[in-house]
This record gives C-alpha cells, structure tokens and sequence, in this order.
C-alpha cells in the first residue's frame, strides 16, 4: 500500500504523526543497515560525518547529503513508498528538502532535546510549515537506545520560539513548559524497518543512547514544491527536480 489509509491521515491531523510497521522487508531493511554501518564508518575516519554533542558530552553521528543522486541512498530517498506518501499528505508535489542518517552509537550516542524541526527551517526561507519527515529505523529503536519521543498533538501549536542550548536549537523553555502541560508525551518504539511519519510542527525529542545496541535511524524530509524556499540559507533544502523510482530499487544497487 502506497498511499495513507484514513486511519494513517487521521492520526496525522490528530497526533502529528503515524507509524507504518515494516516499512521496509526484512532483506531491504538488513542490506540498508549493512551498507550505511560500512560507508559511514569509512566517512566517519574520513571526516565526512558530523558529531553533534550534548550538554553531558555524549555524542550522535550524523550524515546529510544535500542531494539524492543516482545511488544507493539517493534512491532511498526517491524510492515510491516515500514519496507518495509524502504527495498525498501534503496535497502537492514535493521534493525531496533533506535526507540524512543519525547515528546513536552503543554507549555514546547523546541526547537531542525538545524542539521543531520547522522552529528552524523557517529561517531558511520557508514561508509555510507544508513539510514532513519520514524516519526509518535500522536498528530497532525503544527507550533503552533513545528511541523518539514526542509530544501528542503539539504540530496544532504552530511554529514555536526557539533559541540556541548547548549547541542545539531548541524550544525556548517557557513556551516548552506550557506546551508539556498540554500535551501528553509518547515514547516512540520502533522495529527495524518500522516508519514513522510526522509533521515539521510535531515536538520531539531523544534519550542519549547508553544501551548496548546501535540506535541509527534514516530521516528523509520532503516540502511542498509550492513552498520552496524564497532565499538559499544552507547548502541543502533549495528545490531540484525530483524523479521518483520503484520500490526497492536501492536494492539493485547495493553492491555499488
């Protein structure tokens, strides 16, 4: 099934978010975790991954690319399953803003606190919050490894302030106590190959990882192509023509 079913949109409007179980098949979701441990590492000794600290002085892996190309990860990011869904919930056409891995590694990976991902992507020339992501989780993902957390409902708020913490953007503490007071927060718990799909306005959050257990997820955000930036803020975000492909055609290319 492609497109959301009116539960999924349901949830959405409601909650900000749903979650689809086995997104990706067993075999796509092991060749997918098997690929990125090894290219990432190798970019990692390359000084070609982020490291984002928290205020304990753990930290998260990250790896953006800025454009989906025609390769392993570019065709993730187009892959159909993805994409359609993105079109139906926003109501247009879309591309493809950012795709990105976060990567909680056992024992070290540091925690991410509440905030919007629109409360900064605004700033970089984005007028209307017609934007979602889709995670996908490598590992299996639960509060033990600092799975998602969010706040139910809080996409119904709008934009909020946000301010620098700790080298994160993060909502402005005030407007965080109000909105925790009015809505119930949810841990997130996933499967590997479990989506989750939630709106840019949806306050989350994640536990520093000190488990065991790799907790490495696979973020890809789509805009409206009505809603492309009107300035080029960041290296990633401006609008490029997207071509969507089959499902699973990443898989055809696994050994590149």
């Amino acid at each position: 099934m492609l497109k959301p079913s009116k539960s999924e949109l349901g949830q959405y409007q409601s909650k900000g978010y749903f979650l689809r179980s086995k997104f990706f098949s067993q075999s796509e979701i092991s060749e997918f975790r098997l690929r990125a441990r090894g290219d990432l590492d190798r970019d990692l000794k390359n000084n070609k991954v982020m490291i984002k600290g928290d205020k304990e002085g753990n930290q998260t892996l990250l790896k953006m690319w800025n454009s989906a190309e025609d390769n392993f990860y570019g065709f993730i990011a187009r892959d159909e399953r993805l994409v359609v869904l993105a079109q139906e919930i926003l109501g247009d056409d879309v591309y493809i803003y950012s795709h990105k891995m976060t990567m909680k590694n056992p024992g070290e990976g540091g925690a991410c606190e509440w905030h919007q991902d629109f409360g900064y992507w605004h700033n970089y020339g984005l007028l209307a919050p017609t934007l979602l992501s889709i995670y996908i989780a490598l590992d299996e993902s639960n509060r033990e490894n600092g799975c998602l957390q969010v706040l139910t409902g809080s996409h119904n708020l709008g934009r909020l302030n946000h301010i620098r913490e700790n080298d994160q953007t993060v909502i402005d503490g005030e407007y965080l106590e109000e909105a925790v007071n009015r809505h119930s927060a949810e841990y997130v718990e996933m499967g590997e190959g479990d989506a989750l799909v939630f709106h840019c306005n949806l306050l989350h959050r994640s536990d520093a990882n000190l488990s065991q257990k790799h907790r490495w997820g696979y973020i890809a955000s789509y805009n409206a192509v009505s809603n492309k930036p009107f300035k080029k803020v960041r290296d990633y975000g401006h609008f490029q023509k997207m071509h969507m492909v089959k499902s699973g055609q990443f898989m055809e290319h696994s050994e590149l």
